[in-house]
């Protein structure tokens, strides 16, 4: 009985201190195995970019790279569709200018492996487009290395536009930085850099040199100088390329149209009062030379003296103008500035 109540003994004091043994043993287990997934994750992102500064991704290699963890890198993912049926010219515009700034973070010094630039096509990776309740393209987001994406990492396309520089001072506001530089959180900088583009030397050298020609042609007579008709007519290309915001366009980089990759619409006019689309600018510039001819021919039939007849029929060319075009406008001001009351024929 002795022998039996010392060996009960023994085993009472030797699981305690087994158990002790295990709480005090470090989980070297559980987080090798994360350190290493995270490593191969990470070298093959690198792997990928220095192929491509751009990496294309489909729905598995999203979900495994981009959503599932362990990640301590962020992920800038441009989700478009590019393939020639789907028709989307602003997808290509878009992809242009994120090449841009992806080349600019790839070959800069900064260069780490804390930030990397994929795209997710719609005919590669549909199932991605109906996990997010995605249904329109292109579309910016930024996947932080912590938490998940909140409703300030997807990049207001419509209002800011898809230039290069706007969209790294969008990356650079969702990295906890500022400035005109993009910077990651661990301080690396880059600059937009785009390759040389000599479209507007080589315009402005055509225009004096057209501007020179004429002049020399025409030097033994130059009164076409002193033409009011004709600095008019100058005058009033610029005001209509002024009010029709196209300084806006070229500042800001919007898209030409929007297509809705659901349905194939395309719209032409922007529902919102904080942007537009190229289109839509070209639609108002045509819109006011419209207005502007009428209320020239309203001019040339109250002062001129010719026949009654032609006078009237120049009113009444005039008056349908006017009224019918500014008619037109006013409901484009209309379907942009929601709850303004007032319309006049067309709604």
């Amino acid at each position: 009985m002795a022998s039996v109540w010392a060996k009960s003994f023994s085993n009472l004091t030797v699981l305690p201190v087994f158990l002790l043994l295990l709480l005090c043993l470090p989980p070297g287990g559980g987080q090798k195995k994360k350190e290493n997934l995270l490593s191969e994750k990470v070298d093959q992102m690198m792997e990928w970019s220095s192929r491509r500064s751009v990496v294309r991704m489909n729905g598995d290699k999203f979900r495994r790279f981009v959503k599932a963890p362990p990640r301590n890198y962020s992920v800038i993912v441009m989700f478009t569709a590019l393939q020639p049926q789907r028709q989307c010219s602003v997808c290509r515009q878009a992809n242009e200018e994120y090449q841009v700034l992806a080349n600019s973070w790839r070959y800069s010094s900064a260069f780490s492996n804390k930030l990397f630039f994929t795209v997710v096509d719609y005919d590669e990776g549909a199932d991605v487009f109906q996990q997010l309740n995605m249904n329109s393209a292109p579309t910016f987001m930024h996947f932080p290395a912590k938490g998940k994406p909140k409703r300030a990492d997807t990049f207001d396309l419509q209002r800011i536009g898809f230039a290069s520089e706007q969209l790294a001072k969008w990356i650079a506001d969702r990295t906890g930085c500022s400035g005109t530089t993009y910077t990651d959180i661990h301080s690396h900088t880059i600059r937009v850099f785009r390759p040389p583009n000599y479209s507007g030397t080589i315009a402005l050298a055509l225009l004096v040199s057209l501007v020179g020609g004429l002049l020399y042609l025409r030097r033994n007579n130059l009164e076409f100088i002193y033409n009011k008709t004709g600095w008019a007519m100058a005058a009033l290309c610029v005001v209509f390329a002024m009010t029709s915001g196209q300084m806006w366009n070229h500042i800001r980089g919007p898209p030409y149209a929007h297509k809705n990759p659901q349905n194939g619409q395309v719209s032409y006019i922007h529902g919102s009062s904080q942007a537009q689309f190229v289109a839509e600018s070209h639609i108002i510039l045509l819109l006011n030379a419209a207005i502007t001819m009428g209320m020239v021919l309203l001019n040339e039939a109250a002062t001129s003296k010719g026949d009654v007849g032609k006078r009237r029929i120049i009113c009444l060319v005039g008056l349908g103008l006017v009224v019918f075009f500014f008619s037109f406008l006013l409901s484009i001001f209309r379907s942009k500035y929601h709850g303004y009351p007032y319309s006049f024929l067309i709604k």
